[in-house]
């Protein structure tokens, strides 16, 4: 019988000890030749793209010989500002990489010894630039969408008399956000939220490709897309596998689900979005090897600008 991927060798192809133990150059040279691979690591000015510069011997920057700016390693790109050694933010996208339901950033403090609000915000950086990175383009061949709600969690009375039926809207708080997922089979994972699954309806004919098979589940709001698209129905009521199903977009929900039980506690609100996306991108690269996963955050963080949400005090 064959070996499952994931713990076969070829996965683990990532040592998170070697990158703990590269030296100040090493860092340096690794970060240098997935930015700037083009030119084989040699540094390029972020301001007008001149090759010529020259070593400052007061600070570890460059000076470009076009435009008289200096730079960094990390200039323009999502790390701008950096205080961290650029070895320490290796480190935290390789410890990053390895959460398979992603990451807590408490977690990543007392890995790093850095304060629980630089490793919060270093994990959201590294989120913008998956997003950033995304494939963008029209979903094709089947495509699967479905909707799951998180957030708006009202507790229930003490004394049964005193509870209430909270799946009436008169009962809920109002925060309950929707992330609407649309899955390519063998192909990318687009997410949005919304406040109601029935906006999905638009989001998946913005999304999704002529000509593209929708698998979708027995929602009325779902029917809509007839028109535009030809469709397949679950009922989940008699069925959950079969020639039509939703099994790989209730995969993405099952991952984000845990990572929010089992890792963050809380993935609601202004950031959910960041969090699906990220759960988006794990379920997509799930069958590439760690290392290869490494080489791409760490390349999607060298070409995301820097960043307008994330930066100020709490700047890592």
């Amino acid at each position: 019988m064959a070996q499952h991927f994931l713990p076969s060798p070829e996965a683990k192809t990532l040592s998170l000890a070697k990158v703990l133990r590269m030296s100040d150059k090493a860092a340096e040279m690794a970060f240098r030749s997935i930015r700037w691979a083009e030119t084989g690591g040699e540094a390029i000015c972020p301001e007008c793209g001149c090759l010529e510069h020259y070593d400052l011997k007061s600070r570890p920057v460059w000076k470009c010989k076009g435009c008289n700016k200096q730079f960094s390693i990390t200039s323009g790109t999502i790390f701008h500002g950096r205080k961290l050694a650029l070895r320490d933010i290796l480190g935290a996208i390789a410890i990053f990489t390895n959460g398979a339901k992603g990451v807590s950033a408490l977690q990543l403090s007392r890995d790093l010894g850095v304060s629980y609000n630089c490793a919060f915000v270093l994990c959201h950086k590294m989120r913008e630039a998956i997003a950033l990175a995304r494939q963008d383009g029209a979903l094709s061949g089947n495509v699967e969408v479905d909707g799951a709600y998180f957030g708006g969690y009202v507790k229930p009375a003490n004394n049964r008399e005193d509870r209430k039926d909270r799946r009436k809207k008169i009962n809920q708080s109002g925060k309950r956000q929707v992330v609407v997922v649309m899955r390519e089979r063998g192909g990318n994972t687009m997410t949005a939220v919304r406040k109601t699954e029935a906006e999905g309806v638009a989001i998946a004919r913005q999304n999704v490709a002529a000509g593209a098979m929708i698998h979708a589940d027995e929602a009325s709001h779902w029917d809509k897309l007839a028109a535009n698209f030809s469709i397949k129905r679950v009922n989940h009521k008699t069925e959950y596998s079969g020639e039509t199903n939703t099994n790989q977009a209730e995969s993405f929900f099952s991952r984000l689900r845990r990572a929010e039980i089992g890792t963050h506690h809380h993935v609601a609100g202004k950031n959910l979005a960041a969090y699906a996306t990220e759960m988006a991108w794990r379920e997509d690269a799930r069958r590439q090897s760690n290392g290869n996963q490494f080489a791409m955050i760490v390349g999607a963080a060298a070409m995301a600008p820097k960043s307008a949400k994330w930066c100020g005090y709490w700047q890592h």
